[in-house]
């Protein structure tokens, strides 16, 4: 069985040149986050990115798809596996869920394991990651999870993993890579599934992986054609907004194409290898600037970096755009926007967006925070206000104020009506689950709402 598992992840590791039949061209979106052995999971209060909802079965609706820069290809089917035979979705999925509901009590135990097997075995792959591994320990667990909630629905798998490969060039990942991660993390499952590990499970678990695999060497492959695997960018403005709370301008040393609403991961030079999603507060600009906002958490590695430590002249590593909370101009809606903190960032974002394209279409802004002292941006919305005759600000703060005073989704409930507008929300996993719900309430369709978080917040924390 060993030897048949050296083939894992093999098809296209020897060249690096995408396989049709394996992976297609990669698909743009997928909000989020990074499923990946690779990266650092980031630690309490840290930003992170939640995988895809599996179609239909949410209570909460996931992020419709935006605008892509290219179109997406055709689904591939599964590749097959020499020595494990061809990929079985139905069955696949069942035995590897059987797997999962096993190990789950011990998953601690089990990503431990896998990492000691995985460094032991690889030297050479510690290095790919953190020096503090603590805040790593049970991401593993949670990749596992999503790998069974989509190993049987191939149009979600591809388009979230392609979205995943293109993002671990930045990591310094490389095909030959994968089948290790695969061989570890097979062992690690034999060990600690004993009821429910058979040959048959096996099998199936070698499928899924390689299939898994695939995708992403082939969308980092295509990605690799047409863009760096990050960039560096020079801090050229660094304004203490609040305390805790600075807005950063960044100068990339190429063009970074990205759409507004998007976001992008960022390493800072005092922490190697950890990096953090932040949403990009601007549209993409003549001079080629990026702004951030960043808000500083007590947990926060980064973000108290780049808060209290950073200054013009440092340089940071960006990684690839992603995220699919963007403005479909085609479309004539109405824009309904729900900010809370500085998940403002990229509602600006797409305030500027609309403007840019010259097209008035009404776009309502709801910026919630504590208190009347968090409303951090609301100066430069307010002059945005003055000057677009479509666009409507209203503060709301959960304390006195001269504004409105309550929740972000009560004050959206009491306005409207919003059946002539798209939803976009960003924030708090807490205010985008309610926001959601007011804005279904409020007769906005669900595919007609986007995010891209559930479990952890694009622009807020990190």
């Amino acid at each position: 069985m060993y030897e048949a598992r050296q083939t894992m992840a093999t098809t296209s590791a020897g060249n690096g040149t995408p396989q049709r039949a394996a992976g297609g061209p990669p698909t743009e979106g997928g909000g989020g986050g990074d499923w990946s052995w690779f990266a650092p999971r980031p630690g309490e209060g840290e930003e992170h990115m939640a995988p895809p909802s599996r179609p239909g079965s949410a209570p909460v609706p996931g992020p419709a798809p935006g605008p892509s820069p290219s179109a997406p290809g055709p689904v591939p089917e599964f590749t097959a596996n020499p020595g494990y035979g061809r990929f079985e979705p139905s069955r696949d999925a069942e035995l590897i869920r059987r797997v999962l509901d096993e190990v789950e009590p011990v998953s601690q135990a089990l990503t431990s394991y896998f990492y000691a097997l995985l460094f032991t075995r690889n030297p050479g792959v510690r290095t790919l990651f953190p020096a503090a591994m603590d805040a790593q320990r049970d991401r593993l667990f949670k990749a596992l999870l999503t790998a069974a909630g989509l190993v049987d629905e191939r149009h979600t798998l591809v388009e979230y993993l392609s979205h995943l490969g293109r993002g671990h060039r930045k990591y310094g990942t490389r095909p030959e890579h994968y089948p290790a991660v695969g061989e570890c993390l097979i062992d690690a499952l034999a060990r600690y599934a004993p009821r429910t590990w058979s040959e048959e499970a096996e099998a199936a678990w070698v499928r899924a992986y390689t299939a898994i695999s695939q995708i992403m060497i082939d969308a980092a492959a295509e990605d690799a054609r047409k863009a760096p695997a990050l960039w560096h960018a020079e801090v050229v403005s660094h304004e203490m907004r609040t305390s805790d709370i600075a807005v950063i301008t960044v100068r990339p040393d190429q063009p970074y194409p990205f759409l507004a609403g998007q976001y992008a991961s960022v390493e800072t030079p005092w922490w190697p290898k950890v990096w953090r999603q932040y949403s990009l507060a601007c549209a993409p600009r003549s001079d080629g600037l990026l702004v951030f906002h960043v808000k500083a958490v007590p947990a926060g590695w980064v973000s108290r970096a780049l808060v209290h430590r950073a200054r013009p002249g440092d340089v940071l590593r960006l990684g690839g755009p992603a995220g699919s909370m963007t403005v479909d101009h085609s479309c004539g809606n109405g824009l309904l926007c729900l900010g809370g903190s500085t998940g403002i960032a990229p509602i600006k974002a797409l305030v500027e967006d609309v403007a840019g394209h010259g097209r008035a279409r009404p776009v309502e802004v709801f910026y919630g925070a504590r208190s009347d002292l968090d409303l951090y941006d609301l100066d430069t919305l307010r002059e945005m206000e003055r000057r677009l005759s479509w666009l409507s600000v209203r503060p709301v703060v959960e304390g006195p104020s001269g504004g409105l005073v309550g929740r972000l989704p009560d004050a959206v409930r009491q306005g409207g009506p919003w059946h002539a507008f798209d939803g976009y929300l960003s924030g708090p996993p807490g205010m985008i689950r309610s926001g959601v719900d007011a804005l279904v309430g409020a007769g906005i369709p669900a595919d007609r709402i986007r995010h891209d978080s559930l479990d952890g917040p694009v622009a807020l924390r990190g």
